[in-house]
């Protein structure tokens, strides 16, 4: 590719996305271009970039599945279906947006987010036997999204490109083996394929209401990830945040004498810092007691030391229930007798549940809600005032800090952001759509489904956010727009830097080596040799008269900055295999 021939240009200044490293590089060097908050064309160096990440995701899912292209517009009945059509929270519809289209049909389809929807009714229709089982299929296919606040660039967008993968199973056992087997390996090459699989882990995540496991989130290492993850020390396992066992940094005061119980009035008071402050003592004395409700109405009190924030996910599964919302200014009145905010565990009736973080265990003279709008009791006591729990759960939030319940070690606690996940889907689709197979026997048995996921726009912007430095990109030769970068140093054509230059250049490309060659005679030097440190090619040759005459090429490796002077000869050899 002639930079000459390029229409886009390269940008020295910071665009409006400079908090976002990847958007900020990815605009100034002319990869992409923002249309709209989360929004983005790809320009032909994106492009190059984009294809080549999806082209090593092809080959590696070939190997365990087959390619399909399902449609972006589905029916709404198949999300009602599923019972997804209501709660799905990023869903986009389309619908005719004007009038002189709403003649032609009026009608409301769902944008897709995933596919789960179109694949599994598809894949029904072929699928009758335990013969046409195990089978696999995947897209690479742009997906809509609305989320809340469209962020960091190609990281995280409303509209993007992802690879969804779906596999279907004679049985649960057969599922897992293709999930941990095939699929897991297949992402754990793609991952070092592509130049992440040195800062790239899988971390365990929640993997929804109908999964038995947890989902394996594959992690990128990034400063300006969205994700925190914790990490066993010595170990490999690690864990996102959401999911995260957390014990608790220790904090006691058991060796104080036990205080009189007092009620305070403290009206509208916002968290617990405000409240520790108010209250003249620490926050670790505080406590944050949280009402919910179950599917079967069944209320829950949550009581967690004041800093933390309690997990949902881990009081459903210490609860056994499939669902839980937070109890209703209503529900909080008929049950406290108190307005919301100041709810607490003193004398709640017999039918609460009261399920107690560990963290707040070995306090004394500690903090809740006194059930009395606008008051706190302060001075609490386990035994006098509240009867001692007979077991404490983990139900919060891991913080920095906390340790491996298992280990006792403190985390090792990074960012990181998330670029595939896979997980199991066990029946919740199949069972929708009645989908079962006849079995050896004859009879009709339920299909298995599990779900891949992995975002190869977000690949390459989180490749952008990582591969940098103060120049401009690194891109690892697998993905990069060009092998080689070249520069004539020449103010004409008739030069003979140029025409050694477009020698070289036709040489590398008949040898398949793709290149870049800036052939512009408009621009300086300098300007010439910064636009290839921003675009970031993994070779840069630099041909002048003056190492012509030495008859050598000037050679730099972008990722080390290493300048090195090569024969031509020995250069091409480089490239001969």
């Amino acid at each position: 590719m002639r930079l000459s021939q390029l229409f886009t240009k390269t940008s020295k200044e910071s665009t409006s996305d400079a908090e976002s490293k990847n958007a900020d590089l990815l605009i100034r060097g002319g990869f992409i271009s923002k249309t709209m908050a989360g929004v983005y064309s790809f320009l032909p160096l994106g492009t190059r970039v984009l294809w080549k990440i999806e082209k090593i995701l092809r080959e590696e899912m070939d190997k365990i599945g087959n390619e399909v292209f399902l449609p972006a517009l589905s029916p709404t009945a198949n999300w009602e279906r599923t019972g997804r059509l209501e709660t799905v929270g990023v869903l986009f519809q389309a619908s005719p947006a004007n009038a002189v289209s709403l003649k032609n049909h009026d009608v409301r389809y769902v944008l897709n987010s995933t596919h789960e929807e179109i694949i599994t009714p598809l894949v029904q229709q072929f699928v009758k036997s335990y013969k046409d089982l195990p089978c696999a299929a995947y897209q690479i296919q742009t997906k809509f999204r609305n989320e809340p606040r469209a962020k960091s660039g190609l990281m995280r967008g409303r509209e993007f490109r992802m690879k969804d993968l779906y596999s279907f199973h004679v049985s649960e056992e057969d599922m897992m083996d293709y999930f941990l087997h095939k699929a897991i390996p297949a992402y754990t090459t793609f991952f070092e394929r592509v130049g992440l699989g040195d800062r790239t882990i899988i971390a365990l995540a929640s993997g929804g209401d109908f999964s038995k496991e947890p989902s394996r989130e594959f992690q990128t290492r990034c400063d300006n990830g969205e994700d925190q993850i914790f990490h066993v020390p010595g170990s490999d396992v690690h864990w996102n945040r959401e999911l995260a066992p957390s014990k608790a940094r220790p904090w006691s005061n058991a060796d104080e004498a036990e205080q009189e119980r007092k009620d305070v009035l403290g009206k509208g008071i916002i968290g617990v810092a405000e409240l520790a402050k108010f209250l003249g003592i620490e926050v670790e004395r505080t406590t944050k007691t949280i009402l919910f409700e179950t599917e079967k109405k069944k209320v829950v009190a949550a009581a967690v030391r004041g800093g933390y924030v309690i997990d949902e996910a881990k009081l459903k599964q210490i609860v056994g229930c499939t669902s839980l919302t937070l109890a209703t200014a209503q529900t909080v009145k008929r049950v406290t007798g108190a307005d919301v905010g100041y709810a607490g565990p003193l004398g709640l009736p017999k039918d609460v549940q009261v399920v107690w973080d560990e963290s707040t265990k070995g306090r004394r003279n500690f903090e809740c809600g006194a059930n009395k709008t606008d008051y706190h009791s302060v001075n609490v006591n386990f035994g006098r005032d509240i009867p001692e729990p007979k077991e404490f759960f983990d139900i919060k939030v891991a913080r920095e800090g906390d340790a491996d319940p298992k280990s006792g070690k403190p985390y090792e606690v990074f960012r990181a952001s998330e670029v595939g996940n896979v997980f199991t889907l066990y029946r919740k689709f199949s069972d929708a759509f009645g989908f079962t197979f006849r079995d050896k026997d004859g009879t009709e048995k339920p299909v298995y489904m599990g779900c891949y996921g992995l975002g190869t726009t977000r690949v390459m912007g989180v490749l952008a956010e990582v591969c940098n430095d103060e120049h401009g990109l690194r891109w690892p030769e697998a993905v990069a727009p060009a092998r080689v970068h070249i520069i004539a140093l020449a103010k004409t054509r008739e030069e003979e830097s140029f025409t050694a230059a477009e020698a070289l250049y036709d040489k590398l490309e008949k040898a398949g080596v793709d290149c870049l060659f800036d052939d512009r005679l408009d621009q300086s030097p300098g300007s010439k040799l910064a636009d290839a440190d921003l675009i970031g090619v993994p070779t840069r040759v630099l041909i002048s008269l003056k190492t012509l005459a030495k008859g050598e090429l000037e050679v730099k490796d972008r990722a080390t900055g290493e300048v090195t002077m090569v024969t031509e000869a020995k250069f091409l050899m480089r490239y001969s295999h």
